[in-house]
């Protein structure tokens, strides 16, 4: 009797396990055969003028033919459509960008021109558009409620069009990874195990429920192989709404601006600013004139939350900035000097090239070779300054005309001439004034308490 029951519940056990195992593989099979249609693949060719290499022109033809003065190069990514009425599909710049021509290939092998409607390098995002009846699309997910652990489904054309809607699964093995491709671009990249190889690039990553989450993007590779080493990365759903929302309206994409510098909050950095945490985003400078100095962010703020929303890191910052409107108005929770403080912020548009923007509290001069900040709590404990109403030297030129004549890291700054000085801005008038006489006389205050005036010339 009991061998017979023990068999009964063996056989109940598997056949509970084998209608677990039928239930997932079902799953599978109805997330890729909804998401198979609304992915292509996307078939680039570029026109290479020979011209460049007619001093090696013996490699391109041979004796008896004609000299060829062009040649046409091929590639493959892939796609995915989010509007089928439009015609809009989505993909990365990277595989349309600078490219002759661009043919998209559907799953129905039906071929069709597309037209580039606007390109966001800085996430590697693009936006085409067909002229087609009958297509499929696929809805946009929600990124931020994707786990690690979750399994998802990749679909692309890896490395030829012959294996195009090839099909991977996966796991989420990471959220939020950055820095991955170059430290100018904006991500917050989903990191997946599902197999991700050259020609995946643009094609769907896809939730148990359907669901767009991703847009399958870079691979991580273990060398000069091409091949994937189980470590890929999408740009989050999310993340491509707003992009894409940009690029169709205008063409472009507006981004919203902070103005700061940013660095990572480390164990060291943490302790000497006496705070516990080492999430959020530390403020090592503030640009002159922006967002960040007008609603009074300063040198040396840790900002771990932006409209509620925590921040875990710089790239977590940069990336919630920018896809948030410009011109609108927000919390900014900031720990300074301890204690934890709410900032509002108005932003502003990013300008074209930051890089011209003064940053606030610093001034470089290329004639004299030294730094100086206006004097703020944390600078006054790294210096043990006694002063708070003038500048200090924080950094210094070893080969500049300053450093020569005995001026120092952390001396103070308290007169140009006969007016005393406070701020930069103040400063950089008094250096121009100077300009016209040919030197520049600087009253000195060292850490021992003496004073000295050094005169440096233009």
């Amino acid at each position: 009797m009991k061998i017979l029951l023990s068999s009964l519940l063996l056989i109940n056990f598997l056949f509970s396990q084998n209608s677990v195992v039928r239930q997932f593989s079902k799953a599978f099979a109805d997330v890729a055969e909804k998401a198979k249609p609304a992915v292509v693949t996307i078939i680039t060719d570029k026109i290479v003028s020979l011209s460049q290499y007619e001093d090696f022109g013996f490699f391109f033809y041979q004796p008896g033919q004609p000299r060829q003065k062009e040649f046409k190069t091929n590639a493959i990514g892939s796609g995915v459509i989010i509007d089928s009425k439009k015609g809009y599909i989505l993909t990365n710049n990277h595989v349309i960008d600078d490219m002759d021509g661009i043919k998209v290939k559907l799953f129905d092998k039906r071929e069709f021109e597309a037209t580039i409607i606007g390109t966001d390098p800085k996430t590697d995002l693009a936006v085409l558009k067909i002229e087609a009846n009958d297509l499929i699309d696929i809805s946009l997910g929600n990124s931020d409620e994707a786990r690690v652990g979750e399994w998802v489904m990749a679909v692309g054309s890896p490395f030829s069009e012959n294996l195009s809607h090839t099909v991977t699964t996966g796991i989420i093995s990471a959220l939020g990874r950055s820095n991955i491709m170059n430290s100018q671009s904006y991500e917050d990249f989903i990191q997946t195990d599902a197999a991700i190889n050259p020609g995946n690039s643009g094609g769907a990553l896809i939730s148990m429920d359907g669901k767009l989450i991703g847009i399958n993007t870079a691979i991580a590779t273990g060398g000069y192989e091409k091949s994937n080493r189980g470590v890929g990365f999408a740009i989050p759903s999310n993340m491509v709404k707003r992009i894409m929302s940009d690029l169709i309206d205008k063409g472009f994409v507006t981004r919203a601006w902070l103005g700061v510098f940013i660095q990572e909050l480390d164990s060291e950095t943490a302790k000497g600013l006496n705070i516990k945490t080492r999430n959020g985003a530390l403020i090592t400078d503030v640009v002159d004139g922006g967002p960040a100095e007008e609603g009074g962010i300063q040198e040396g703020d840790v900002i771990i939350a932006f409209n509620d929303q925590l921040i875990s890191d710089p790239s977590n910052l940069k990336n919630v900035v920018s896809l948030t409107p410009p011109n609108t108005k927000n919390r900014v929770k900031v720990i300074r000097d301890g204690s934890k403080q709410i900032v509002e912020v108005v932003l502003a548009e990013l300008p074209d090239e930051v890089q011209n923007f003064s940053v606030r509290d610093k001034v470089r001069s290329n004639e004299f070779g030294l730094q100086l900040k206006e004097i703020t709590d944390s600078l006054q404990k790294k210096y043990n300054l006694e002063d708070s109403n003038a500048l200090v030297v924080t950094k210094i030129d070893k080969d500049g005309e300053a450093y020569s004549k005995g001026i120092r890291e952390g001396d103070i700054v308290k007169r140009v001439g006969t007016e005393k000085v406070e701020t930069v801005k103040a400063f950089k008038r008094l250096i121009d004034k100077s300009r016209e006489k040919g030197t520049l006389l600087l009253l000195v205050k060292k850490p021992n308490g003496g004073s000295k005036f050094y005169t440096l010339k233009f």
